[in-house]
């Protein structure tokens, strides 16, 4: 399994809004600029994250996104939901019998249900701010090297 591209570079928008917006709003293209990323495909990824209120716009001569919410309480499991859909490692898992007629009987997919499940728990735990956190601390590490 591989997060999409969608994922990460949303995930990293975020952060980047997170990070920067105690300034005020962040544009479109200083997040591109910051994250090497084409402003055109972040525009995309900001409106699905504007739909699902994760951000909010600015409009103005120094407008720009905002988090619609305190970072604490943004969750990676609800941006990568919000970009790639349901979290889910095979599709068995939900779809039953409409995907595998073994679905019931199918020992492995029990252990597909706890993987896909301890995923998920991970993902619940960490918050935008965390990861902000993070991030600020390896680049403090980066730059003591």
């Amino acid at each position: 399994m591989k997060l999409s591209t969608r994922i990460r570079y949303g995930v990293r928008a975020l952060m980047d809004i997170a990070e920067h917006s105690a300034a005020g709003p962040v544009s479109l293209k200083d997040v591109a600029r910051r994250q090497g990323v084409s402003e055109q495909y972040l525009g995309q990824l900001v409106l699905l994250l504007k739909g699902a209120g994760l951000v909010r716009s600015v409009r103005g001569a120094h407008g720009g996104f905002v988090l619609s919410k305190q970072a604490s309480e943004v969750r990676l499991s609800e941006v990568v939901e919000v970009l790639g859909g349901t979290i889910k490692l095979v599709d068995c898992l939900y779809d039953d019998q409409e995907v595998c007629v073994r679905a019931d009987c199918c020992a492995v997919r029990d252990v597909w249900r706890d993987a896909n499940e301890a995923f998920r728990n991970v993902l619940a735990t960490v918050t935008l701010a965390d990861l902000v956190e993070r991030q600020r601390r390896k680049q403090q590490e980066y730059y003591s090297c």
